[in-house]
């Protein structure tokens, strides 16, 4: 299964917003997000996530304008169109557009699409755009750009108008948990931090690189997961980075000193990666954010209790469905989020 990667590049700030609202829109707003761990830069195209094994694939193309016509759409299909005559069995093709005009879609209010909502005026344009860009590709065999071909393609693709701001592509991430979702500011903050780590992949070269098998993709260090970006949020909401080495957090120290010495060490290192754990957890997900927003509510509501009071005060049905921590470990969690809040205060 050999693939060659064609039609790398770099993209614009505005472009690159775009591919961020992609990788969100992958990451929270589908029935099957949670399948996706990787996410990868312009590689086989703007954005690809792939479960852990490399196995299953999400393929995306991103189209930033606002107010794309048919005849445009169809031009802009043209990469996901390449991967579907490739022998990678993508499991999506998806075309993420920042705007369309009125002429595209018979129910203007939906924004999840397919070929079901799309005038056949508008299709004929869109098919006849597609056909004139693949034509013009060297990297397509001009023998595969038939009718049946485009017909089945377009049949698997699914059209996302985006209509969110980045803010609210950040909120997605702990939707359910309200309490901790921050300000505006803080939301545009880490989308643009979400963004900047995105675009720094693209800093090597792959136009031309063959590969045999997906998982060869990950040797080329052009992926974010989906536990990268959890972390990198809850470094922003508590100020800090929570799972930092070699640092004891000042609201621990009375916890820590209590320890033998020579355990010390020990200790700490496995609390640091109790919470790399529990954070990277994909599959208790949503029962680490329970707990974090249980810490944090309780840490505003009452910023003079002890660590020890936190502890206590815990709801214990939250803490017990997080099933990686212990009570050291939650302890050593409870004053990073303490530490954190009340030296951004």
């Amino acid at each position: 299964m050999p693939y060659t990667v064609r039609s790398s590049e770099r993209t614009r700030s505005s472009g690159a917003e775009h591919e961020t609202k992609a990788l969100l829109y992958l990451m929270n707003l589908r029935k099957d997000s949670n399948e996706i761990h990787y996410f990868v830069v312009d590689f086989f195209n703007d954005l690809t996530g792939m479960d852990r094994f490399a196995e299953s694939l999400w393929d995306v193309q991103s189209k930033g304008a606002k107010n794309n016509s048919p005849a445009a759409i169809g031009k802009e299909l043209v990469t996901l169109f390449k991967n579907y005559l490739s022998d990678i069995d993508f499991k999506e093709y998806i075309l993420f557009l920042g705007g369309v005009s009125s002429t595209v879609r018979k129910d203007e209010t939906m924004d999840i699409i397919d070929l079901s909502n799309i005038k056949p005026s508008a299709l004929a344009s869109l098919k006849k755009g597609l056909k004139e860009e693949a034509v013009a590709k060297t990297y397509i065999n001009n023998s595969d750009v038939m009718d049946s071909n485009i017909n089945d393609f377009l049949r698997k693709v699914t059209f996302v108008v985006d209509n969110n701001s980045p803010s609210e592509y950040v909120r997605a991430i702990i939707k359910d948990h309200p309490d901790i979702i921050p300000e505006e500011k803080i939301l545009n903050a880490i989308f643009n931090e979400i963004r900047n780590a995105q675009s720094e992949l693209k800093n090597t070269v792959v136009e031309g690189v063959l590969i045999q098998t997906t998982d060869e993709v990950l040797r080329y260090c052009r992926h974010l997961t989906n536990s990268e970006i959890r972390l990198l949020t809850l470094n922003r909401i508590i100020n800090r980075n929570p799972v930092e080495k070699n640092s004891i957090p000042p609201s621990f120290i009375p916890i820590y000193s209590l320890w033998v010495p020579e355990k010390q060490r020990e200790m700490l290192d496995e609390c640091v990666q109790t919470l790399c754990k529990a954070l990277f957890n994909k599959n208790a997900a949503s029962e680490f954010w329970s707990l974090f927003e249980n810490i944090y509510s309780l840490i505003i509501a009452n910023p003079v209790y002890s660590v020890q009071e936190i502890y206590q005060s815990l709801d214990t049905q939250i803490r017990n469905a997080s099933p990686d921590f212990d009570a050291v470990s939650l302890k050593y969690f409870i004053s990073v989020v303490k530490d954190g809040i009340q030296n951004d205060h």
